[in-house]
């Protein structure tokens, strides 16, 4: 198995169009295509559409080291909306990493590279092997 099939097991992710583009070792880009079923009552994107995005990305990007990476805290910040159409991305950037814990920030853009949010995180690493190699 390698790593875009073993995310491709993150139901929710995947329920919501979220794909997994890349995983290098500290480094994970996602892409989520807007639709109508993202919107909010307001009709921009939902907050938690954008969130599960770059979660993904932090996802492969904390457990490209090969053990299980679970999140301690997660901080997001919205800069723009998007709407119906739009491409978002998420790439994740690995900023520390230790034997226990490690610190990411994802940077979300749309298809144009402007920001629309960004989310630092920070990891608990486990001892758990996971079934892929970078």
């Amino acid at each position: 198995m390698n790593a875009i099939e073993f995310f491709k097991d993150d139901r929710f992710a995947e329920q919501t169009g979220v794909k997994l583009v890349e995983i290098k070792p500290g480094y994970g880009k996602a892409m989520m295509k807007i639709t109508e079923h993202h919107l909010n009552a307001g009709h921009t994107t939902q907050g938690g559409a954008i969130f599960t995005l770059a979660d993904l990305a932090l996802a492969a990007a904390a457990n490209s080291h090969g053990n299980l990476a679970l999140s301690l805290t997660s901080n997001i910040h919205f800069f723009r909306t998007s709407k119906p159409g739009d491409l978002l991305y998420a790439e994740a950037r690995e900023r520390f990493i230790h034997k226990r814990t490690a610190h990411y920030h994802v940077d979300i853009t749309n298809q144009n590279g402007e920001l629309i949010a960004d989310l630092e995180a920070t990891m608990y690493r486990k001892d758990s092997k996971l079934p892929f190699n970078l």
